[in-house]
C-alpha cells in the first residue's frame, strides 16, 4: 500500500517511528513535512499540537484528500480527546494513544468496532473502541528521511525516544497521560543501533526526549544512574559528545554521577522545567518540586561545570501578581544561561484543561485585560507577564543580552502569538465541554 505520513513542519520521532513500523509491514511509505500528498495515497496525519486542529491548511488537506476519494487517519498526542479530532478535522478514523500496532491493522483492515485503539464517526455518533495495550518498547528502526540533517529542533536534528512514561504529574503535560507514569526503557543496543542509523542518514546532533532523560533504566521511583550514563556514553561514541544532548531533566532526578556524565558525554547543557518561583503555583501545577529544590539543582549543575537553561510558565489560572513577582525574583537569583517563557496553554485531556473549563473568563489571565505597565499595548494579563519576563530574563543572564528595538518587537510578537493560540485552544476546549 502507498502510505504518506504528514508531520507538520518537522519530522517528529513519532512520525518516523510509525513510518518504520509500516515499512517493515511491507508498505511503501513516504514521510513529509509539507501538506502535499499524492492522490491515491493513504494519508496518516501525525499531529502533536492542538493548533494543528485549528490550522486552515491542515483542515483543507484532510477535506481535499477525502473529497478525492482518499482515506485519512489521524494520530499523535492530539488523540487524547478523539472526539475533538473527529469533529474538527473529520478524518476516517483517529488512532488513540500508542499506535505502533494499531496503525498497521487500521491501514490494512480499515476502521471497525473490533479494532482496539481507534475512534471514528458512525453517522453523528463518535465511537471509541476498547483501549489498545501499550505498544512493545522494542521495535523496528524508524523511517529516517534523507534530509534529516537539515532539521534543527533546539539545535538537534532529531529527538530520539529512549523510554516512555514519566513519574511526574504536571497538570499541563500530556506525557504521563499518554504513556503512563511507569517508565518503560528500550534496550541499550537497540537505541545505539538507531543512533548509528541516524548518523548514517546525516543527522548532526541527537537529543534525548521523554520529559526526563535521566529516568532511563529506572524502576518505579528508583533511578538507575548507571543505565543513563551507559546510554550517554554509547551515544557519544557514535555521534561525538558535542553532538549529543540530554537536556530535559527534573530537578529531583539528578545525581553527581549523572551530572558528571552530562558534562563528559554531551554538549554540557541541562534544561529544567522550573515553571514558577511561587511554591503555591508549583503545587497547583503538580510539579512535585519546590523553589528550594530548584535553587539547589541549579547550584549543583554549576558545581559540575554545566550550562543551565530553564523554562517558565506564566498566566496559570489562579496565578496572582505576588506569584508572578516571585517568579521574577527567582529568574534574577538563578541567572540562567538561557530562559524560555511561555503562557499556560491548556492541552485537551490534561488537568490544566479541566481547570480552565472551571475558571470564569474574567478570572483567567489569558482573557483578563492587562491594566498595568503595558496597558497601552492592549495585552491580556498572560501576554503582559510573558512579554515582561522575556525582557526581565535578559537582564540576568551571565552575559547580558541587550533588549534592542528589534528584540523588543520580537518578544512582543511572540507574547501576542502565544496569547492568540491559547485563547483559540481554550475556546475549542470550552466548546466541547458544553456538549
Amino acid at each position: 500500500m502507498d502510505i504518506t505520513i504528514f508531520s507538520p513542519g518537522i519530522y517528529t520521532y513519532g512520525a518516523m517511528l510509525i513510518g518504520g513500523v509500516l515499512r517493515d509491514a511491507g508498505h511503501e511509505v513516504t514521510l513529509t513535512r509539507t501538506p502535499e500528498v499524492p492522490e491515491g495515497s493513504l494519508l496518516l496525519a501525525s499531529l502533536f499540537s492542538t493548533q494543528h486542529l485549528l490550522d486552515p491548511k491542515i483542515r483543507s488537506l484532510v477535506r481535499r484528500h477525502r473529497e478525492r476519494g482518499g482515506t485519512v487517519y489521524v494520530g499523535g498526542p492530539v488523540s487524547a480527546v478523539p472526539e475533538i479530532v473527529l469533529r474538527e478535522l473529520a478524518p476516517d478514523a483517529v488512532v488513540v494513544g500508542e499506535g505502533e500496532e494499531t496503525v498497521v491493522r487500521l491501514a490494512e483492515e480499515g476502521a471497525s468496532e473490533t479494532l482496539p485503539g481507534i475512534a471514528y464517526l458512525d453517522g453523528d455518533q463518535a465511537v471509541v473502541t476498547a483501549p489498545a495495550p501499550p505498544a512493545p518498547i522494542d521495535r523496528p528502526l524508524p523511517l529516517i528521511p534523507e534530509d534529516i540533517g537539515s532539521q534543527s529542533i533546539r539545535g538537534a536534528s532529531a529527538y530520539i525516544e529512549t523510554h516512555r512514561g514519566c513519574i511526574g504529574g504536571c497538570t499541563f503535560c500530556q506525557v504521563p497521560r499518554f504513556f503512563g507514569r511507569e517508565v518503560r526503557s528500550r534496550p541499550l543496543e537497540s537505541i545505539i543501533e538507531e543512533v548509528k542509523a541516524f548518523r548514517a542518514a546525516g543527522a548532526k546532533r541527537l537529543s534525548i526526549s521523554g520529559g526526563t532523560g535521566s529516568l532511563y533504566g529506572s524502576h518505579g521511583c528508583e533511578m538507575n544512574p548507571g543505565a543513563f550514563i551507559a546510554l550517554l556514553r554509547g551515544m557519544a561514541e557514535v555521534m561525538g559528545p558535542k553532538n549529543v544532548s540530554a537536556p530535559d531533566i527534573r530537578v529531583d532526578c539528578i545525581t553527581d554521577e549523572i551530572l558528571d556524565a552530562i558534562r563528559q558525554y554531551t554538549i554540557g547543557w541541562v534544561f529544567f522545567g522550573i515553571e514558577s518561583g511561587s511554591n503555591r503555583v508549583l503545587r497547583q501545577m503538580g510539579k512535585g518540586a519546590t523553589v528550594r529544590e530548584v535553587e539547589e539543582a541549579v547550584e549543583r549543575c554549576r558545581e559540575h561545570g554545566l550550562h543551565v537553561a530553564g523554562s517558565f510558565i506564566v498566566g496559570y489560572p489562579g496565578e496572582t501578581e505576588r506569584d508572578y513577582e516571585a517568579t521574577k525574583d527567582l529568574v534574577a537569583a538563578l541567572s540562567l544561561d538561557d530562559v524560555f517563557i511561555s503562557s499556560a496553554e491548556p492541552i485537551p485531556g490534561t488537568p490544566l484543561a479541566d481547570l480552565v473549563i472551571r475558571t470564569p473568563r474574567d478570572k483567567n489571565p489569558a482573557f483578563m485585560p492587562h491594566t498595568g505597565e503595558y496597558r497601552a499595548l492592549h495585552l491580556t494579563e498572560s501576554e503582559a507577564r510573558c512579554f515582561d519576563l522575556m525582557m526581565h530574563a535578559d537582564m540576568y543572564r551571565p552575559q547580558i543580552r541587550l533588549v534592542t528595538d528589534e528584540v523588543y518587537a520580537a518578544y512582543l510578537a511572540e507574547a501576542k502569538k502565544q496569547g492568540e493560540d491559547i485563547r483559540a485552544a481554550t475556546e475549542l476546549i470550552l466548546r466541547y465541554a458544553q456538549r
